[in-house]
């Protein structure tokens, strides 16, 4: 399976990106898919994840209310788009995809993913 992340982008605080990851070399439809970031001298953390059909969502508390995650089965591809950017949110964005089932507690753990792209850079300048 192979992910190509792309849509980062420099954006002044208070505007908006949308990310896109396409996905190949399996059917798009068997994961549930999910976003993360990681910003200079931090760990990766949780963005954001969807399941395989899209009916279920999950955020990280930061950037709930923000962010929304969606997913077209037609173009194999997942989005996420970013509304209110804040220079916090200046990091390298990774997409991933999973087959273990998501849940609240379960969306975040990076181990259950079983595929990564190659991470886009979005930078917010204040």
């Amino acid at each position: 399976v192979q992910l190509q992340a792309c849509g980062g982008g420099l954006v002044q605080a208070g505007g908006s990106l949308r990310l896109s990851c396409a996905v190949s070399g399996r059917t798009f439809s068997n994961y549930h898919m999910g976003w993360f970031r990681q910003a200079p001298g931090k760990e990766r953390e949780f963005v954001a994840a969807i399941n395989w059909s899209g009916g279920s969502t999950y955020y990280a508390d930061s950037v709930k209310g923000r962010f929304t995650i969606s997913r077209d089965n037609a173009k194999n591809t997942v989005y996420l788009q970013m509304n209110s950017l804040q220079p916090e949110d200046t990091a390298v964005y990774y997409c991933a995809a999973r087959t273990l089932a998501l849940s609240t507690r379960r969306a975040g753990v990076m181990g259950e993913y079983d595929y990564w792209g190659q991470g886009t850079q979005v930078t917010v300048s204040s």
